[in-house]
């Protein structure tokens, strides 16, 4: 076995351990963010936590891509429908947020302060860019754009991060109920963008 193998191999065997890490953060980011989202009645937040279960699909997915590492028919298929997967979820959370967001403005639905919302999101701002890191590394080593897209998404968790935290302090500090929805539609270009580059996607590098 040649040392190029190998090191494929380290780079396959990491990836699965950050696919690992990932669905266990964002098994309880979502559930955090669904729950203090639902008991505030915040829009963002329960976006929030609904884009991190996605990306627990997204984790799971990619650790399938990473058991076909070694056979390259089924890996170039696989990415491609791994990328397809992941887009669909993103284009129904934008559509869900979006909607719901507009509601909440022509309602005037004013979201209660949420603590647990505000440490989520900060401690998400920095987890998340590690976390990217080490992904856009194993992505490169294995030349899987399933890789790279999903340390994409993890660094557009981080923008919904800064938009989440912006949302909830502007409520709780001044009291702009509206900045929560706001914060929301904020968010839905940018999961749409990255739902629709994953549906169109018709082969991988």
């Amino acid at each position: 076995m040649n040392d190029s193998i190998i090191s494929r191999q380290a780079a396959a065997h990491r990836g699965k351990r950050l696919e690992y890490f990932t669905i266990a953060w964002n098994s309880l980011e979502g559930l955090v963010g669904i729950g203090a989202g639902a008991i505030a009645g915040s829009i963002s937040l329960v976006g929030f936590g609904i884009d991190s279960l996605i990306e627990v699909t997204s984790g799971a997915i990619l650790l399938w891509r990473m058991a076909v590492d070694s056979d390259v028919e089924k890996r170039e298929r696989t990415e491609t429908i791994s990328l397809r997967i992941v887009g669909a979820c993103f284009l129904a959370l934008a559509l869900y947020v979006g909607s719901e967001a507009v509601v909440d403005l022509a309602r005037k639905a004013a979201p209660a302060q949420s603590i647990p919302g505000i440490a989520l999101a900060v401690v998400s701002l920095i987890v998340m860019p590690l976390l990217s890191r080490a992904k856009k590394s194993v992505g490169k080593a294995l030349g899987s754009a399933a890789m790279k897209a999903d340390a994409r998404q993890t660094d557009f968790c981080v923008y919904l991060s800064t938009i989440l935290l912006a949302g909830l302090l502007l409520n709780t500090t001044v009291g702009w109920w509206w900045a929560d929805p706001v914060a929301a539609l904020v968010m839905v270009p940018i999961v749409a963008k990255e739902g629709f580059e994953g549906v169109r996607s018709r082969r991988c590098c």
